[in-house]
This record gives C-alpha cells, structure tokens and sequence, in this order.
C-alpha cells in the first residue's frame, strides 16, 4: 500500500503546531534562517516542541548556516532531523550527528538524479521551486515532470503545494512525502487551521 508522509513547515506558534498534529501531520518545521517571515528562535522552537506529543517527528531548517550556529542550535533545540536549503555540501550536511534532508530547487536542464547520488547519506532529496535568490519557501510550484523516474533517495515534493493540488501533485509524483509551509497559512508565519486540515484530508484520500 502507498503511503505518503507529511511535513507542515514553518512553524511559529504552539497552537499551530497541535492543529498539525491533530490533523494528521507526521512532521513539523521549524526555519532557523533569519531572513525568512516565518523564523524562529531556540527559546520559541523549544517551547513548541515540548508541547508536542510523541511520534511527531521534529525538522530543522538552515541555509549556510555556520557551523557553530548549527551546533548552538542543536545544544538548545531536540530536532530529530535537519533540513538544509543552501548550498551545503554532502560532508557539511553529514557534519552534526542527525538524519539530514537536502533541499534542491528544481528548474530546467539540473541533474536530479546526479544531487540524488552526491547526497547519498541524505535520509531523503526534498525538491523545491527554482527563483533566483530566494532559497525556499516562495509558494511557486515548479514544473513536475522535471523529476526523473527511479532516483536512489525518498523524494519530499514542496513547492507551492495547496489543497487545490496537492492530490494531482502526489498521482503525478508519487513522492515518499509533501511538505507544505505557505499553502496552509492566513499570513506568513500564522496558520490556518482550516487549511491544514483540508490539506491533510486530501493528502489521506491519496493514501
């Protein structure tokens, strides 16, 4: 039987990560990069986290992120997987004692199957939407017949996923999971917990 997992990233109220929970979500994000709307800081991820029930799996992402910032980060904050959205290398994303998951954004001409081989101690490749600039979290989804049949890592589809089309995105796909940040939200940062649940509800009918 396929089953397909679930991430609702950008997480930044306690409140928001239960609704989550509830509905189903096998994963909750948290963005330590501060240029991003939806930022964090130790204090408040920890805070959400302890909220948390148990079997939710907790993500942390960076983009070039220092070393030490990571492992300060890693000190205050019980994250069970680590998500890197910049330009980290295979031993950079090795380098913290956790599963990790690489991020690529994904346009025209890029060697999926190639990042796919390189990050071959990633947990799993998550494929995000291309803009110049901007290293995640756009809300534009991206062309998905880009992404080749039969790669050697679980693939996490993002990228302008919503209700209206996360269930064509998983019947074209056919991805390990989803992630989803800016479509469940009423403005950067807050979510709505109407959306998510709508959004789980499709996801299940998948499965």
């Amino acid at each position: 039987m396929y089953v397909v997992r679930s991430k609702i990233c950008g997480i930044t109220r306690i409140e928001d990560a239960l609704a989550a929970v509830a509905a189903g979500a096998d994963a909750i994000g948290f963005v330590f990069y501060a240029k991003s709307p939806r930022a964090v800081t130790a204090v408040q991820a920890r805070a959400i986290i302890a909220a948390l029930p148990p079997f939710v799996t907790t993500v942390g992402l960076f983009v070039n992120a220092s070393a030490c910032e990571l492992n300060e980060t890693l000190d205050a904050v019980p994250l069970d997987l680590l998500q890197f959205h910049g330009d980290e290398t295979p031993e950079q994303c090795e380098g913290y004692h956790r599963p990790y998951i690489k991020a690529l954004r994904v346009k025209a001409g890029d060697d999926i199957a190639g990042a796919c081989n390189a990050y071959a101690s990633a947990s799993g490749i998550l494929l995000d939407a291309y803009v110049e600039g901007v290293p995640g979290g756009t809300g534009q989804a991206f062309d998905w017949s880009l992404i080749p049949q039969g790669l050697s890592r679980p693939i996490i589809l993002a990228g302008g996923l919503t209700v209206d089309n996360v269930v064509q995105a998983i019947d074209q796909v056919r991805p390990y999971a989803v992630d989803v940040s800016g479509g469940v939200e009423k403005s950067k940062g807050f979510k709505d917990h109407d959306k998510i649940r709508a959004f789980m509800h499709n996801v299940r009918a998948t499965n």
